[in-house]
């Protein structure tokens, strides 16, 4: 992201190794870093068949703007039409926008590899979510995935939703993930007005840097807490709690 330095990529890119890579893409122009992700995937697949494997990879991303419509998408919940790029892709999930403030996060994962199946790999992901945002939120409020829409969303001690936060769309391809989740931290989420949020009508979307606790200053710090969250996950050292109805 533009507000790290080159010394704070430098120590978020050592936090992989030779068994988990850490991949840092700065203003990523959308297409592209799709078309690397899916032939990086591709590879994978085709090594696994000749009993070759590659350590999984965790891609950190700031696109450049860009609206994503899922391969289930309808263009219905593209409510009007900006400057911002239109694209159909191969995830899952309807319409959301991407860009500058914005964290993106690609999980390219063996899941058989990991034993893990589709429904661990969205908990896990909105877990590490909830985790680490919640690190920037006042006492009053928590960060809390739901059953009844995938994403992360932030709530009162009341019960009131106040906004979706965090969104979520993988791909499956032979057992290997790609894809994965966007967290709102610093950017203008009036971008989110043109369309229906993931097909929800009036979804409320939210930033971390609204609630009083983060900022530009803190955006690399919170990019470490999550990779490792990530890491330590993937390595079995953290369980999946227990879903809330």
């Amino acid at each position: 992201m533009s507000t790290i330095t080159p010394s704070q990529y430098q120590a978020l890119s050592a936090l992989g190794d030779d068994t988990f890579v850490i991949r840092l893409l700065d203003d990523a122009e959308y297409n592209a870093t799709h078309d690397a992700m899916l032939t990086r995937t591709l590879e994978r697949i085709e090594d696994k068949k000749a009993d070759i494997t590659h350590p999984d990879e965790l891609w950190i991303v700031e696109h450049q703007d860009v609206y994503t419509l899922g391969q289930a998408g309808k263009p219905e919940h593209i409510l009007y039409h900006t400057d911002t790029p239109i694209i159909k892709t191969d995830r899952g999930g309807q319409v959301t926008w991407h860009g500058r403030g914005q964290l993106v996060a690609y999980w390219l994962f063996d899941l058989r590899a990991l034993d893990m199946g589709v429904r661990d790999l969205v908990s896990h992901a909105e877990q590490a979510i909830e985790d680490v945002v919640s690190d920037y939120l006042p006492d009053s409020l928590i960060a809390k995935a739901r059953r009844d829409a995938p994403g992360v969303y932030i709530y009162n001690h009341d019960g009131d939703m106040l906004g979706k936060i965090a969104s979520l769309g993988f791909k499956i391809k032979q057992g290997f993930s790609y894809h994965g989740v966007a967290i709102n931290l610093v950017n203008d989420l009036s971008a989110f007005n043109a369309i229906n949020p993931c097909g929800y009508a009036g979804m409320p979307m939210a930033k971390l840097a609204s609630y009083g606790l983060f900022d530009d200053s803190k955006i690399s710090e919170f990019i470490a807490k999550f990779i490792k969250n990530i890491r330590a996950r993937h390595q079995g050292l953290v369980a999946l709690r227990a879903i809330d109805e």
